[in-house]
């Protein structure tokens, strides 16, 4: 079971984002049925996973037959042969509406693709779909960092020592199991 600091971590990059939604205004041009970012096969963490596996749940719960297709396409992403191809759909994506059906129980990946997000190496990652014609200064005043104080490390940490999974997954993966 995920703990409230999952919540806490949630709001934080959520809080994050939205300032850099608001910082980037029309640089910004994602909206429901974009789905640049929902396309090919991307890692996500455990604490990832066990955040989707309780949002397919809860979807279960409300929306069986929407679950139903998610679990359908879900086997076949894991059915297809690997590596997953660049214009093969996420397992969580909508195909018809263009929409992620677990949406509130998405990936921090996914939560903060599009606005400028400082990678590991120090890149300012940008979707290519955005920002087009912005000068870097202009994509560098809409930044903003996702997670000031390391909560997702932690929270992550202390998922895999209590849960005894570790290393990185897949949507797919993570729904299959």
């Amino acid at each position: 079971m995920l703990s409230g600091g999952d919540d806490t971590l949630i709001q934080i990059v959520d809080a994050a984002l939205a300032e850099a939604a608001r910082r980037s205004g029309p640089w910004l041009p994602c909206r429901a049925g974009c789905m640049q970012c929902c396309l090919g096969e991307f890692p996500i963490t455990q604490l990832d996973a066990a955040r989707l596996r309780r949002g397919l749940a809860d979807l279960e719960a409300r929306e069986p037959e929407r679950a139903a297709r998610v679990r359908r396409r879900v086997r076949e992403a894991v059915a297809r042969p690997a590596p997953m191809a660049d214009d093969d759909a996420c397992a969580a994506l909508d195909p018809d509406t263009g929409t992620c059906d677990l949406y509130a129980a998405r990936p921090i990946t996914c939560r903060t693709f599009g606005p400028p997000v400082r990678c590991e190496s120090g890149d300012l990652g940008v979707c290519e779909l955005c920002f087009e014609g912005a000068s870097d200064a202009e994509i560098a005043a809409c930044e903003v960092e996702f997670d000031p104080q390391g909560l997702e490390a932690v929270l992550l940490r202390e998922w895999e020592e209590a849960a005894g999974a570790c290393g990185e997954t897949t949507v797919a993966a993570a729904l299959s199991a």
